[in-house]
């Protein structure tokens, strides 16, 4: 069809995108890796989300107040209805919080909102938050996707046919091969103008180049080989976008083992790691160095932070003084032998073949075992490693920190998988909690910052650009630094690439 203008409309359809891995879990209450989220984010809406320079918005809720420093009142939307077709209501959002919280569910959700003492529904479309103590980071917590009162009645079933409010709804998920959604035409912001979305697993990365190019995917974000940027760039048809971006890789240890407990250790394999040499060879410069969670932008981050520059000399000096001395002079023996664990995609995989040479010549031999990313983000959460690499994506406030780090959260209840434990850390984690000036937060999570530094917990890798390639009859994709793709509910699909916009 030709408009007025001239240019071709936009015609229903489905939109393929490529996804690295299986989701772990489609019910948003226990779910905690990227593929499970970019499946839920279209499926539930939240009481508040973030924007794009992560100021939260409103959601399901129109507006919020609070009555004293420990109440919080929802107003929430009168046009918002669950795919099944009954309206959302207060109980809805209340059952949600009180599920995660019930500490028979086991949602690793749970430890960032034990705030909350009581949640009452005076109204249908009035829900309000009763805390335990003043807790600053609040708001930011209340981006938990809204599920139904009768998920309880599903019991786990639920996550096999999930049902929200969102801009689409389910309609299959078949282990390694795909997740299909279709548009919601009853969306309270207005029905999306695509009919589908097709995830398609993809867990090669040459396959997911291959299916790009012959345009059976038509989106693959984060997930293209750094060496096959510019071949794409230069494909007829194709198009890349690029985002300095939030997303923050780093290596773990797991503390709890006799030579990772050790300080000295920890620091040497940081010595031993020239991860600019990863970034400029390995990652085509796709990312700069990190020296903190916290990106340099935001508002909390403590500049000149200490970080264990590359260098095998003093990596060498630290293994002997912990007690780890050459075994045979110049001859062969490691000193350290340790297991590293990643998952199949081929960049991680080459980022620990990189790690295993440069530790070998410090005298620290590295054992790469490779999973499916189930079996290996399970293997994570369980404590069942040694070493390992991921990446944190969505990083906003920085009681994310809390989250990783406080004693109180080791997995289920959080995401401190290296069961790291510092009191005096603990103690500046609540502190940060309950204080609400932004110059006073700053100075406390300054300091949590110092200490992360000099124990290591993590050795930081870098904070990554986010890269999006998509077919060129794609249109109003928007790239998030957070890798956020809630923009698919506003992607068009065009006819063919004369329309003039790019």
């Amino acid at each position: 069809m030709i408009s007025c203008d001239g240019r071709h409309e936009s015609f229903p359809g489905t939109i393929t995108v490529a996804l690295e891995a299986n989701p772990t879990h489609l019910d948003p209450r226990f779910s905690l890796d990227v593929a499970s989220a970019r499946v839920t984010q279209l499926v539930f809406n939240h009481l508040v989300r973030r924007d794009r320079r992560a100021a939260v918005i409103p959601d399901l809720a129109t507006r919020w107040e609070q009555s004293g420093p420990l109440t919080y009142i929802f107003h929430l939307r009168k046009d918002a209805v669950f795919h099944d077709g009954e309206p959302l209501t207060s109980a809805d959002v209340a059952y949600t919080f009180r599920s995660i919280l019930d500490p028979r569910t086991n949602s690793p959700k749970r430890g960032n909102l034990e705030v909350i003492r009581q949640i009452d529904t005076p109204t249908p479309l009035e829900v309000v938050f009763r805390l335990k103590r003043p807790f600053s980071p609040f708001l930011g917590q209340m981006t938990v996707p809204i599920v139904p009162v009768r998920a309880a009645a599903a019991g786990k079933a639920f996550g096999r046919n999930p049902i929200g409010t969102g801009p689409f709804r389910f309609i299959r998920f078949k282990t390694d091969q795909e997740v299909v959604l279709a548009a919601n035409p009853h969306y309270h912001e207005g029905p999306p103008r695509v009919s589908g979305i097709r995830y398609k697993i993809i867990p090669d990365g040459i396959v997911r180049i291959f299916e790009l190019q012959k345009g059976t995917v038509d989106l693959v974000v984060n997930a293209v080989p750094p060496d096959s940027l510019s071949r794409l760039e230069r494909r007829q048809g194709l198009k890349v976008t690029r985002q300095t971006g939030t997303n923050f890789t780093y290596l773990g240890f797991n503390l709890e083992n006799p030579i990772l407990s050790h300080r000295k250790v920890r620091r040497a394999i940081g010595h031993g790691i020239h991860r600019e040499r990863i970034i400029r060879f390995l990652l085509r410069d796709l990312a700069h160095p990190a020296s903190s969670l916290l990106p340099e932008s935001h508002w909390a981050f403590r500049k000149n932070l200490w970080r264990p520059a590359h260098n095998p000399g003093l990596a060498k000096k630290l293994l002997d003084e912990a007690g780890y001395p050459d075994p045979d002079g110049q001859g062969g023996k490691p000193r350290i032998k340790l297991s590293f664990k990643t998952s199949q995609n081929e960049t991680r995989i080459e980022i620990a073949e990189v790690l295993q040479d440069q530790l070998r010549k410090v005298g620290i031999e590295i054992d790469i075992r490779s999973f499916e990313w189930g079996t290996f983000f399970s293997d994570i959460r369980k404590g069942n490693f040694q070493l390992y690499t991921l990446t944190w994506v969505g990083i906003t406030d920085p009681d994310i920190y809390y989250y990783i780090f406080h004693s109180s959260n080791v997995p289920p209840r959080g995401a401190n998988r290296g069961r790291y434990r510092n009191p005096d850390l603990d103690r500046l984690l609540e502190r940060g909690r309950s204080t609400f000036g932004l110059d006073d937060r700053r100075a406390i999570y300054g300091r949590v910052q110092e200490i992360l530094s000099g124990d290591l917990p993590y050795v930081n890798f870098w904070h990554s650009t986010n890269i999006a390639v998509m077919n060129e009859r794609v249109r109003g994709f928007v790239l998030y630094p957070d890798e956020d793709m809630i923009s698919l509910k506003d992607v068009r699909l065009v006819r063919d690439h004369s329309d003039g916009s790019r």
